[in-house]
């Protein structure tokens, strides 16, 4: 577009944006960088909880008449003292760990880059590679960006290392996840549950291999969206874009381009 000087992600997912092509254009691209963390890490626990005390599988059962104390009883879990596995460690995964801290977790995380061991000690948590954290987790989180390295970064063999009473939560982007693999392991007991924000094709079709399944919470990718967080979101934004109108810089943490 002639003239075209930014584009501005509302949120943090730049997966849908050609950085490439804005480069070469000359064209400057940002985000609202941390600024939907604690919303998305607060609907993380959420969807850990639904899974883990079959919340969601109660409430249905009391709209369709049915009392299911004693069925869901053997498959409720709780979550304290548990092993957290996070995939992803940036804003989304800080904001997880300090949610999760009042349930006494052990939490193990995984992405490319360590953190310093200074700031490992300070959130009480452990690096370990995707295979160790994967086999050693109750829960595992998928908090991480969508790029080239985290593209189906969970199929089939990676979820065949998880223990079978574990479940998986994806509050990240749905191409991080073969969504046909973790249907076949709810399906097999291979796997207890799931909850699943985000999908590969949104909306998502009545083909969609998740759907029918009572151990699974769906919802549609809500995480990011807080009423609450909208204008100080807008104001963040519009106020980058007018730096760059005007020549001046935007703020360093949400530039991308």
């Amino acid at each position: 577009a002639p003239g075209l000087k930014a584009v501005h992600k509302w949120g943090v997912g730049y997966d849908g944006i050609d950085l490439e092509a804005a480069s070469r254009h000359g064209v400057r691209v940002l985000r609202t960088t941390g600024s939907n963390a604690v919303a998305v890490a607060e609907t993380t626990l959420g969807l850990i909880l639904a899974v883990n005390r079959n919340l969601v599988r109660g409430h249905v059962g009391i709209g369709s008449g049915e009392w299911l104390k004693g069925a869901l009883a053997p498959n409720s879990m709780k979550l304290s003292g548990r092993t957290v596995g996070i995939v992803g460690m940036g804003y989304i995964g800080k904001a997880l760990v300090r949610l999760l801290r009042g349930f006494g977790c052990t939490v193990l995380y995984t992405k490319r880059s360590p953190l310093a061991a200074e700031e490992e000690a300070e959130l009480g948590i452990r690096f370990a590679a995707l295979p160790d954290l994967l086999a050693a987790a109750d829960v595992v989180t998928l908090n991480c960006e969508l790029n080239a390295s985290t593209r189906n970064l969970i199929g089939r063999d990676e979820l065949a290392l998880m223990k079978p009473d574990a479940i998986l939560i994806n509050a990240a982007r749905g191409g991080v996840l073969d969504e046909q693999a973790l249907a076949d392991a709810i399906r097999e007991n291979r796997l207890r549950g799931a909850g699943i924000d985000v999908f590969a094709a949104e909306p998502i079709t009545p083909d969609n291999p998740l759907l029918g399944f009572d151990r699974v919470v769906l919802t549609p990718h809500i995480a990011a969206i807080s009423a609450d967080s909208f204008a100080t979101s807008l104001t963040r934004m519009m106020e980058n874009l007018q730096a760059i109108d005007r020549g001046a810089a935007p703020r360093d943490i949400d530039i991308l381009v």
